[in-house]
Formats: structure tokens, C-alpha cells, sequence
């Protein structure tokens, strides 16, 4: 059974990035147009990057592209926190939601050497300065938004002596943190960016691609507009956080006359209730054991969300939905959930499966007699194929389709009721059996023979239930789950004395239940990843790890119907 994947085409949603390049390409400044996406190798990627990862590349890619590309590179200058699995695990995130990199992957090691250079230029031009405050000092130096800081006493040092010590602290004759190289811009700024900001520092720490080389790096500011010149990049392309940087990105690319300069535009960042989407708040759900990875189902990471069962069509529906734009950007997670639903309503086949199993002996069935019904894995899609829906004097159906004080309404199994078995029989509840506690433990129902692929003569029998056939059944591993935060925004709540509570209180402790369910045979041949809709139960997804033809592992994608509104 096959199930399609389609390209990352859809229909363009104007914003005011696209109105800019619009403007640019007709005012000739621009033929075509090159963007970056620039992440940290410092952990994986979350939902926020994949609104980033589908702006930058979705410029470029798919349907009514600009003419133009988009560079991959990576941002290596905290070598402490970085690793080759975190870079490795970024570049597979990308590829699976369906884009691609200009050429090689790009470091901002790549441009180490020159960016040294231009350091020494800009101390030659009397524009940067070695200077030796601690971190504290230097906070107390720098002011507040209220007032204006002042100058370091290390500032009018002469170009040969800054020199000097620069070429010095290359050569590693300094401990970490005892100097560092500053620019020289106005202490006096209203923008605090601007008050000498930091653009090397000392530290000693082994590089994942340049090894101990380097004992001074530079730092993000001041490397990220560079990077962007070296490549030529036309439109640099970041969240809201970094607005009050750009002053900062064009004082460096001005006073360097570098050949090319990029100019930023800030969107805003994206904010997903009931989760947290803070590098530094995941990786303490990970190294403190709340989850069980990076790659967690219930993490907003790209690989936790793939190993649920999210679809990379469905993700880049969710942030064309959203949007592009500078106001507050702060989403329900049922938006998220809607668009994987109705990506996943298309594409994945329909099995019975049952998760809260009860057992019903159909008391007239007879082997050779009672017949069974093939069944189209999806009503959209014959090429999808079909299978027999076979039937025994055992099955299971869910727990929830009896009920012993039905409501007003009530259309499944009560003693004495009627209800359908999809694609098969009308049946009857006869007899309920109970253990010593009172708790139903079986149903015995009759078959009505004359009701299969049609309809009863003389009533109306209007509920229709999912079952397996128990002698044919395939036990499954099914992982059930729920959101991760009991809270809408668990990194933003505040006491009564104006504290804020830590967001892990917050975390909700059944966000994951684990139970053994039953699957038709058919299920037997799914492989890790492949996605299904369970009849009137959900969308679930073999599990990318765990699952196995001896051990098949299936993961709750997402409800048939939005439950999020309800929590």
C-alpha cells in the first residue's frame, strides 16, 4: 500500500519580506536574490526554526520561487556548547522538510582567518580596542537603558598597543577571560548594542572543526554580518530579537567597506502554547531525564515531531497558516494539530485498530458461514489497494462503544441495543459479563446473517463501531500522547510576588500513556515511519526507532478531532 509525498509546493502567501524583494527586483537593486538559514550546532532544531528553515528556503523553492538560493551555515563560534551531532541532526531536519543548500554547507569557521583580518583592520582604523575589564566591571561600565555608560579606561590605547595585545591573545599568552577585543562605537548610545560591544574574547575550548587552532573567537554580532557579506547574501532574514541589533550589523559592514552589504529584516518569532521552545529549557528536559531525548514525540523539536508522525507537508502547512509578519506571534497548538490533521486526512490509509480493547463473543458465528468483506484502505485513493476484513467468533472492540446507562442518543452497544460492525454485520448485545468487582469484562452478542452489506428489514440501526477479529488480531505497542505543559505559557507565568515559577512544575505528568492495543493483520507490514489513520480513533505513526515486525510500536500523531479547545 503506498501512500504519496508530495513536493514543497503551495500557494504563495504574500508578506511584507516578499513585498521588500518584490520592490528590490523591480528597482533593479537585486537579478535575483540569496538568503541564509544560520542555526547554532548547539541542540536541535524546534517549530520555531521551521518557520525560519521554511521562509529562507521557501524563497527560493517550490512554487513561484525568486530566482535565487539559499545558503546553509552554520554558526560555530561557542565552541563549548556545540557538537557535530547537533550539526548532523540540522542537516537531516532541513532535508526532511523538503529543502536543500546552495553548495556545501557553510561555517562561519569558514571565515575565521578573515575575520581576524578585519579585526586587525578595524583596530588599525582606531575603531576597536583591547580591553581588559572583567565580565562585572564591564556591566557596570556599560550603563542601563536609563543611563548613559562610560568609557573604559583601556580605550585610548594606541593602535600599536592594541596591536600588540590582540596578536598576543591569538598567540594564547593570556588566560581565558583576562582581555577581550572591543569595538570602539559611543558608550553614550541609546541603543545599549552599540556601547563597545564585545568582538573577540579569550577562551580556550576545543572546536568540532578547527580543533585547538583558535584560543579566541569571535562573537556572534560581530561574525554574523560579516559571514553575510563574504557570501553575498541580499536579504539576512532573523526574529524580532534582533532588531535592536541592526544598527550594530551595519555600523560593522560600513566601517569595514565591506563590497557587499546584506541588509536584515526582523520577523517575528514564533511561540507555541503548551510548550517551551528555549534551547536552554529543552536541553534541561533532556539532560535532566523529564524526557527521554532530543527526539521525544512530545517535544516541539523537528525530530521529536517527525518521530510522532507529523508530516513535513503538514509542518510547512502550519507556517504558511501563521504567517509572516512583525506582530506578536503566539499560536495554539491546535492550529499546529489542524494542519497536520488535514495533511495526514489525505495521505494516510484507514485500519481498524482497537486501544481500550474489550472482548465480545459473537455466540452465532459459524465458521464457513458467517462471510467477511474486503475493505478500500482509503475512499480517496483506490491505488492505495484493499484488504479483507476478517471477522471470528472473538473480537475486540473499544471499552467506550459499551455502555451500560447509555445518554439520549447513544447509537453504539448497551444490553438488548443493536449497532453495526464496520464493513460487516449487524449485531446484537445479549449478555454482559462482569467480574466479582462489578467491571464488564466480556459482551455476547448475536449476528443478524441477513444484514451483511446491507441494511436490517424493519429498523433502523443507525450505530456503526470498529472492532478485530481476535483470532487474527496483531498486538500493538500504542503510545498515547497528550501535551507536554499543563499551561498555555509555562516560561511565562509569574507568583504573586512577581517571581517566575519554574516552567518544569508545569509539566504534565500523562503527557505520555503507553497501552497494548490490537490492529488488524494488515498492520503487520507497516514499516517504521509509514502513517495510518486508526478508524474513529486517530492518526498514528509506527515509530521511527522502536518499531519492528516483532515489536510494532505505534505513536498518537494527532486526534481525529481537535481536543486541544478543550483541555
Amino acid at each position: 500500500m503506498s501512500q504519496p509525498h508530495s513536493a514543497p509546493t503551495a500557494p504563495v502567501v504574500a508578506n511584507f519580506i516578499r513585498n521588500i524583494i518584490d520592490d528590490d527586483l523591480a528597482q533593479g537593486k537585486h537579478s535575483s536574490i540569496l538568503t541564509r538559514f544560520p542555526p547554532e550546532p548547539n541542540g536541535y532544531l524546534h517549530i520555531g526554526h521551521a518557520k525560519s528553515i521554511c521562509l529562507n528556503f521557501g524563497l527560493v523553492q517550490g512554487e513561484a520561487a525568486y530566482a535565487g538560493q539559499c545558503n546553509l551555515r552554520f554558526d560555530d563560534t561557542n565552541p563549548e556548547k556545540e557538537s557535530t551531532e547537533y550539526a548532523e541532526s540540522i542537516q537531516a531536519d532541513v532535508r526532511w522538510l523538503g529543502f536543500d543548500w546552495a553548495g556545501e554547507v557553510k561555517w562561519a569557521s569558514d571565515y575565521f582567518d578573515a575575520l581576524y583580518d578585519y579585526a586587525e583592520a578595524l583596530i588599525q582604523s582606531g575603531r576597536a580596542y583591547v580591553c581588559e575589564l572583567n565580565p562585572e566591571q564591564m556591566r557596570e561600565y556599560r550603563g542601563s537603558l536609563k543611563e548613559a555608560g562610560k568609557n573604559s579606561p583601556f580605550r585610548d590605547r594606541s593602535v600599536a598597543d592594541n596591536l600588540d595585545l590582540f596578536r598576543r591573545m591569538k598567540a594564547g599568552e593570556f588566560p581565558d577571560g583576562s582581555k577581550t577585543l572591543r569595538l570602539k562605537i559611543d558608550m553614550a548610545a541609546p541603543n545599549i548594542n552599540l556601547r563597545d560591544p564585545v568582538i573577540y574574547r579569550i577562551r580556550r575550548a576545543h572546536h568540532i572543526r578547527t580543533g585547538d587552532t583558535w584560543c579566541i573567537y569571535p562573537m556572534y554580532d560581530y561574525t554574523h554580518c560579516i559571514s553575510d557579506a563574504l557570501e553575498g547574501i541580499t536579504h539576512s532574514l532573523c526574529t524580532l530579537e534582533f532588531e535592536d541589533h541592526r544598527p550594530l550589523y551595519d555600523w560593522v559592514l560600513d566601517n569595514l567597506q565591506t563590497a557587499c552589504h546584506p541588509r536584515q529584516y526582523e520577523f517575528s518569532r514564533l511561540e507555541l502554547f503548551y510548550t517551551v521552545t528555549s534551547k536552554r529549557k529543552l536541553n534541561q528536559l533532556v539532560t535532566e531525564g523529564l524526557v527521554s531525548g532530543w527526539n521525544d514525540p512530545r517535544m516541539p523539536t523537528i525530530t521529536g515531531m517527525r518521530r510522532r508522525g507529523y508530516t513535513p507537508e503538514g509542518i510547512r502547512l502550519f507556517t504558511r497558516r501563521i504567517g509572516i509578519s512583525k506582530s506578536d506571534n503566539h499560536v495554539d497548538m491546535s492550529v499546529l494539530e489542524g494542519a497536520v490533521r488535514e495533511e495526514l486526512e489525505n495521505s494516510s490509509p484507514r485500519i481498524m485498530a482497537v486501544v481500550n480493547p474489550l472482548k465480545v463473543v459473537l455466540t452465532n458465528y459459524t465458521e464457513g458461514v458467517s462471510g467477511t468483506r474486503s475493505a478500500g484502505f482509503h475512499p480517496n485513493h483506490p491505488e492505495f489497494g484493499e484488504r479483507e476484513v476478517g471477522l471470528s467468533r472473538e473480537i475486540w472492540i473499544e471499552r467506550d462503544d459499551f455502555s451500560d446507562a447509555p445518554p439520549p442518543g447513544w447509537q453504539r452497544l448497551t444490553l438488548g441495543g443493536e449497532a453495526r460492525l464496520r464493513y460487516s454485520y449487524v449485531v446484537k448485545c445479549e449478555e454482559v459479563v462482569r467480574d466479582a468487582a462489578g467491571q464488564v469484562t466480556e459482551l455476547r452478542c448475536s449476528i443478524d446473517h441477513e444484514t451483511l452489506g446491507k441494511n436490517p428489514v424493519g429498523r433502523k440501526v443507525k450505530g456503526v463501531i470498529h472492532y478485530v477479529a481476535a483470532d487474527t488480531a496483531l498486538p500493538i505497542e500504542v503510545r498515547l500522547y497528550d501535551r507536554l505543559f499543563t499551561v498555555p505559557r509555562p516560561d511565562a507565568t509569574k507568583d504573586e510576588a512577581g517571581h517566575e515559577i519554574d516552567f518544569k512544575s508545569y509539566l504534565n505528568t500523562a503527557s505520555l500513556t503507553v497501552v497494548t492495543g490490537y490492529a488488524e493483520p494488515a498492520l503487520a507490514a507497516a514499516q517504521p515511519e509509514s502513517r495510518y489513520q486508526f478508524e474513529r480513533i486517530g492518526y498514528f505513526c509506527a515509530d521511527r526507532h522502536d518499531h519492528s515486525a516483532s515489536h510494532p510500536v505505534f505513536n498518537r500523531t494527532v486526534s481525529l478531532k481537535d481536543t486541544w479547545a478543550k483541555g
